[in-house]
């Protein structure tokens, strides 16, 4: 064996190098982000979104006006259903933006 089909078989362990692992040769598989943690303020016991405060609901929207989905917010479902109400509320309100102009 030469010494590049040493270095495709050797997983090395180290930062990866640009090497091709045996059990993806493709470099098909991507690399799964660990779940997001939810902001502390929502981790209290008790908490409530308020339609009334558009800074605490900024934090849930994307640049582009639209809401995070669970998946990047980190929120239990029925928070993220809390959420949504409480955006559309506020969008209903005047006080946060149905979509943001780029």
């Amino acid at each position: 064996m030469s010494n590049q089909d040493d270095n495709l078989d050797n997983d090395g362990g180290g930062d990866g190098g640009g090497r091709v692992r045996n059990d993806d040769p493709l470099g098909l598989r991507r690399r799964r982000a660990g779940r997001k943690r939810p902001p502390a303020f929502t981790l209290e016991i008790g908490f409530k979104f308020d339609h009334k405060d558009p800074q605490q609901l900024r934090y849930f929207l994307t640049d582009r006006g639209k809401i995070s989905p669970r998946r990047i917010s980190g929120l239990t479902a029925k928070q993220q259903r809390a959420l949504t109400a409480a955006i559309k509320r506020a969008r209903n309100l005047g006080l946060l933006p149905y979509t943001v102009k780029g």
